[in-house]
């Protein structure tokens, strides 16, 4: 079989891999979020269909969800229900191929214990009417090999924290290549993403996606993490979403949350985005238990977050655990930052507390 790059480089393999689209099939990439936050994925051959492909007209295909973590060995098929389709940037050439985001179902037809779509839709779907918008900004660090930060010195530390923000230049920043390989990739694919930046410790860089309607933001953020994943592996590099993953005077790795409701966002809206606040005070341990693990070494009170173990709230304050932004204070509508959750944290379960919080959960609007 033709490699990649072989088939670009060869005109000969290049018209041959073309003949094979002209025979009316496409390659489907069915991913899928596994028991340990991470992503997997696997591919299959489909008909090409005019007009393209919609999660419905998907078949459902299934893996062993024992070699995953996601089922015991002696029940171990678990069932990929097709929930979302992206363009495929990767296989560009051949047709019109795709990335299928998809749910995890048991056998029995019930949602995988690992499926945390699954309850957040519904909560979109009972809210609808309030038209909640999400926006999350994902940090994570890029590591070599050794699972150490790209362009740290190999015995010791680069220099403080300071020059490394938004930096541009080298000593500043590391594998550019890479972040901007991404976001061309989330656009080509038709992720909503919005921008990206370097962060405030050297090699680590943030990707913000939004802003989405309901459960579209955990959709998409998913997948911009696949896409990360896929292109990070052709540079050979590792993506880390651990919210402290080198201790010390250094900042962790969060997942900022901003939200609003069409109340929220309308004249005088303050009102609504202040009762929301309250609430979320009222339900602090509840949103810190799903809002990443391992999120108490980044959550200290310092380095530009609030304590795990006190809810804060402030305008343009990012030692508060929810940020009011100052126009939004000084508008007096718009929306508000949640900064708690940690960069591993899963977008469904972040985006499903925040609307079970604030606008309540599914029974209560039955």
């Amino acid at each position: 079989m033709a490699t990649r790059d072989s088939v670009i480089s060869n005109p000969l393999n290049l018209k041959k891999y073309l003949e094979l689209d002209q025979k009316g099939r496409i390659m489907a990439e069915y991913v899928w979020v596994d028991s340990e936050g991470g992503v997997r994925s696997k591919s299959r051959t489909l008909d090409a269909k005019k007009g393209g492909y919609q999660p419905s007209d998907l078949p459902v295909w299934n893996f062993d969800g024992s070699s995953t973590g996601q089922a015991p060995g002696d029940n171990s098929d678990v069932l990929l229900k097709p929930v979302a389709v992206f363009a495929d940037p990767f296989r560009t050439i051949g047709g019109d191929n795709i990335l299928v985001l998809c749910e995890c179902f048991n056998a029995d037809g019930t949602p995988n214990k690992f499926n945390h779509r699954h309850d957040a839709a519904k909560l979109m779907e009972a809210h609808a009417e309030q038209e909640p918008w999400f926006g999350l900004e994902q940090e994570y660090t890029l590591l070599n090999l050794n699972n150490y930060p790209y362009g740290w010195p190999e015995n010791g530390y680069p220099a403080p924290q300071g020059p490394y923000y938004c930096g541009v230049g080298a000593g500043k920043v590391v594998q550019r290549d890479i972040v901007d390989a991404h976001y061309k990739a989330c656009l080509y694919a038709g992720i909503k993403i919005s921008g990206t930046n370097a962060e405030v410790m050297p090699a680590q860089w943030e990707f913000q996606v939004g802003p989405c309607l309901g459960i579209e933001m955990g959709d998409h953020l998913w997948m911009a993490r696949f896409l990360l994943h896929r292109v990070a592996e052709e540079f050979g590099a590792k993506v880390s979403f651990d919210p402290k993953p080198i201790p010390g005077e250094w900042n962790g790795a969060g997942l900022h949350s901003n939200f609003s409701t069409k109340a929220m966002r309308a004249e005088g809206g303050m009102k609504a985005i202040e009762a929301a606040i309250k609430k979320l005070e009222g339900r602090h341990k509840e949103h810190i238990a799903v809002y990443g693990e391992g999120n108490e070494k980044r959550l200290t009170g310092r380095h530009e977050t609030g304590a795990i173990d006190s809810f804060s709230y402030g305008v343009a304050n990012r030692g508060a655990s929810i940020r009011i932004p100052r126009e939004v204070a000084a508008q007096g509508y718009g929306y508000f930052e949640d900064r708690r959750p940690a960069s591993n944290a899963d977008p469904y379960q972040i985006t499903g507390i925040i609307m079970e919080t604030c606008l309540g959960s599914v029974e209560s609007k039955q």
